[in-house]
């Protein structure tokens, strides 16, 4: 080879070393998700984590996740989760995560948005779940893709009567749900046979493959945002429904993945404020003082990104600190996740004093 001459295996490899030019198609699939976390950490200046109390939080976390023997069964075992184990199931968890965003409300808790299910009334994401449930029982095959591009039968009056409120209150963003169901109806039965199943099938185990796919493929499963000049994913439904997989199948089946483990928290309200609470997340004054006067944050502002981009961050230190102190213990970013969100709302069933969590209306989260 003389001088002069190109040596392009040289040259892929810098490339690669670089992360420019074509991705390696044989390479495993990324989210990109936790990349992305760490560059709005790096990169935050309203938001900060305190390391000392995430060192804190894991040891009272693990505690507590061994004394409740926290795993995935709790997702089934919540009276509202279906327990069959098949691909009603499937369509089930499409459908609520499809639907799984924007529940905080303005109202008092005796005038927001709330159904009555099985003698019980519930609000914020379960309300969904219990409309859900309440429509099948009513032979109304609300989980069914078919039926969201069936306008004569399934129509907006159909629907709201599907997501009908105790109160006068409106589900929020109905309008924004319904296109979400309409379109991610039409995907369905255009690329993968009107099946679930199929969508999953095409994903060949790889958690971080389904959430791309999704991603790709699904518009509103789309979450992503610019922060500092950069492109940065949350993907915080589409990763969710892997995680419901994942559990309500116990890894088995339709919840079989090779790289589960590539699945991040969920970035959303209720999270961010157990961390805060817990001492992890801080945040500059001016940012505090907005939350704590219930005042909204636009979509996209960088405060929204940085809540959610070092939320995820501080479960993945979190996830890192506990196998420090518990080598062998099985957790995992998802589990953190559902297991802070319970607490979450446990305390605030308890009225235990937290910063109000961060009102931005999205249908991202």
């Amino acid at each position: 080879m003389s001088d002069d001459e190109v040596d392009h295996e040289l040259l892929d490899l810098l490339r690669k070393s670089l992360g420019i030019g074509p991705a390696d198609p044989s390479a495993p699939p990324e989210t990109k998700v936790l990349q992305n976390a760490q560059y709005i950490y790096d990169n935050s200046v309203d938001v900060a984590l305190d390391m000392r109390h995430t060192k804190l939080a894991a040891i009272s976390v693990l505690e507590e996740m061994q004394k409740r023997e926290y795993s995935t069964t709790a997702w089934a075992k919540h009276q509202l989760h279906p327990e069959a184990k098949d691909e009603s199931t499937v369509r089930f968890i499409f459908t609520v995560d499809l639907l799984n965003f924007s529940f905080w409300s303005e109202k008092s808790d005796d005038e927001r948005y709330a159904v009555t299910y099985r003698g019980k009334k519930w609000t914020g994401y379960w309300s969904l779940v219990a409309a859900i449930q309440r429509a099948l029982d009513e032979e109304i095959p609300i989980t069914d893709s078919d039926f969201w591009i069936n306008e004569e039968e399934c129509t907006d009056e159909v629907l709201r009567s599907v997501f009908r409120s105790d109160t006068e209150a409106e589900i929020p963003m109905f309008e924004e749900r319904v296109k979400c169901l309409r379109e991610a109806g039409q995907i369905l039965q255009e690329e993968f046979d009107s099946s679930v199943s199929t969508l999953i099938d095409d994903a060949k185990n790889s958690a971080a493959g389904l959430v791309n796919m999704l991603a790709e493929r699904f518009p509103c499963f789309r979450d992503e945002a610019k922060f500092e000049r950069k492109m940065v994913r949350f993907l915080k439904r589409a990763q969710i429904f892997v995680a419901d997989l994942w559990a309500a199948f116990e890894g088995e089946a339709y919840g079989s993945f090779n790289d589960i483990d590539k699945i991040t928290m969920f970035a959303d309200y209720r999270v961010p404020q157990m961390l805060h609470s817990l001492g992890v997340l801080v945040y500059c004054p001016p940012l505090e003082g907005k939350l704590r006067r219930f005042e909204t944050i636009e979509p996209g502002h960088s405060w929204e990104l940085q809540i959610r981009g070092c939320s995820i961050w501080a479960v993945e230190l979190l996830r890192r600190e506990i196998l420090k102190l518990q080598p062998d213990a099985e957790v995992n970013a998802i589990l953190i996740d559902f297991f802070l969100y319970d607490l979450a709302k446990e305390r605030e069933a308890a009225e235990v004093e937290a910063i109000p969590h961060h009102r931005t209306r999205s249908i991202w989260y």
